[in-house]
C-alpha cells in the first residue's frame, strides 16, 4: 500500500464529514439566515431617514428608535381599524345569517316543491357524525395554531432586534467590515452599499407614497357611497395594492368589493370599475413619474423577479425581489460598460437589369 493513501482517505473522510455537518447546520439555521437577510434590507429601508435625522444633530439610536416607533404605531393602528372593521362585519354577518338562510330555503321550497325547514337543518347538523370529528380536529389544531403564532411573534422581535442593530450601527457595520479588505476593495463596498440603501429607500418610499395617494383616491370613493369602515378600507386598498406584489392589486380590491355589495351590489360594480380604471392611470401615468429616480425596472423584470424570490424564499422572496434586483440593476449598471449601437448599414439595391427578350423582332 502506498504511504500516502491512508492519509488521503482520512482526508477525504474528513472533508465528507465537514461537508455533511456544514449542510446541517446551514438547513438547521435557515430560519435565522432569512430573518437576517428580512432585517438587512428592513435597515436598508430606514437607513435614510435615520441618517438625515442623525445629520442634524440627533444620536443614531434614538433616532433609529423613532423610526422604528413610528413604524410600529403606524401598523399597530392599521392592524387595529382592519380588526375592528372584521369584526363587525363578521358580527353583523352572524347577526343576519338565519333570515339569510331563511330566504335560501324560501326560494328552494318554491323552486322544487320541498318542504324544507331551518330547524330541521339545524339539528340534522348538530347531530351530524362530521361536524363532530371537525369539531375534535379543531380542538386538537388549537395548540398548533398558539405555536404557530407564538413562532410569528418570536420571528418579528428576531427581525426587530437585529433590524434596528443593523440601522444603528451602520456606521460601525460598514467600519467592521471594510477593515478586513484592502484599501482597493473598501471604496468599491461602500459604493455598494451605498447603491443598496439608495434603491431599497427609494423602493420603500415611492411604495408608500403610492400607496398614501392610493388609499386618499379610494377613501373619497367609499365616501361618496357611504361604504361602511371607509377610513380602514382605504388603508387596505392602498398598502395591500403597493407592497404585495403581483396579486396586491387582485387582493386590495376584492374586500372593499364585498364591503360594498352588502350594502347595494351596484355599488360592488361602481367600486370594481373604479379600481380598474385606477389600476391603469397607476401603471401608465403615476408609477412612471414617482420611480422614475428611484426603482425603475421593467415590469416583466419585476414579474420574473418575484416570481424566483417566491420559488426560493417563498413570501420572504416575493417581498425583498424588487429592491434586491433594483441594487443589483443599479450595481451592474456602474460597473459594466455600455456601448453604442451602431446604426446598421442600409445598401442601396443595385438597377434591375432589363430581361433579354428572344424571339422575333429580339435585337
Amino acid at each position: 500500500m502506498p504511504g500516502w493513501l491512508p492519509r488521503a482517505v482520512i482526508l477525504v473522510l474528513a472533508l465528507v464529514a465537514c461537508f455533511q455537518l456544514g449542510s446541517w447546520a446551514f438547513h438547521q439555521l435557515v430560519g435565522l439566515l432569512l430573518n437576517i437577510l428580512i432585517a438587512f434590507f428592513l435597515a436598508l429601508a430606514v437607513e435614510p431617514a435615520v441618517a438625515r435625522m442623525a445629520a442634524r444633530g440627533m444620536r443614531r439610536g434614538f433616532a433609529t428608535f423613532l423610526v422604528f416607533l413610528i413604524v410600529f404605531v403606524a401598523a399597530a393602528g392599521f392592524v387595529t381599524l382592519l380588526g375592528s372593521m372584521l369584526a363587525g362585519q363578521i358580527v353583523s354577518m352572524v347577526a343576519s345569517f338565519p333570515r339569510y338562510l331563511d330566504s335560501v330555503i324560501d326560494s328552494i321550497n318554491a323552486t322544487f316543491h320541498t318542504q324544507l325547514s331551518r330547524l330541521e337543518i339545524q339539528d340534522s347538523l348538530l347531530h351530524s357524525d362530521w361536524l363532530q370529528k371537525y369539531v375534535q380536529n379543531s380542538a386538537s389544531g388549537v395548540l398548533d395554531v398558539s405555536t404557530t403564532v407564538l413562532g410569528g411573534l418570536f420571528r418579528l422581535l428576531t427581525v426587530g432586534l437585529f433590524s434596528f442593530y443593523f440601522a444603528a450601527d451602520g456606521p460601525r457595520l460598514r467600519r467592521a467590515l471594510c477593515s478586513v479588505l484592502p484599501p482597493a476593495k473598501q471604496a468599491e463596498v461602500l459604493r455598494a452599499w451605498e447603491i443598496a440603501v439608495a434603491k431599497t429607500g427609494g423602493y420603500l418610499y415611492s411604495r408608500g407614497l403610492m400607496a398614501l395617494i392610493s388609499g386618499i383616491a379610494h377613501y373619497v370613493l367609499f365616501a361618496i357611497l357611504d361604504v361602511p369602515y371607509a377610513p380602514a378600507l382605504a388603508v387596505w386598498v392602498g398598502l395591500v395594492s403597493q407592497f404585495i406584489p403581483t396579486i396586491g392589486t387582485y387582493l386590495a380590491g376584492a374586500l372593499p368589493i364585498l364591503i360594498a355589495f352588502t350594502v347595494n351590489p351596484w355599488y360592488a360594480l361602481y367600486v370594481l370599475g373604479f379600481v380598474v380604471v385606477y389600476q391603469q392611470f397607476e401603471n401608465y401615468v403615476l408609477q412612471p413619474k414617482l420611480t422614475a429616480k428611484t426603482v425603475d425596472i421593467h415590469p416583466a423584470v419585476a414579474f420574473g423577479s418575484v416570481v424566483a424570490g417566491t420559488a426560493l424564499m417563498g413570501a420572504v422572496g416575493a417581498l425583498i425581489a424588487i429592491p434586491a434586483v433594483a441594487t443589483l440593476q443599479a450595481f451592474l449598471g456602474a460597473y459594466v460598460k455600455r456601448y453604442d449601437v451602431a446604426d446598421p448599414v442600409v445598401t442601396t439595391p443595385a438597377p434591375a437589369r432589363p430581361r433579354r427578350r428572344w424571339g422575333p423582332g429580339a435585337r
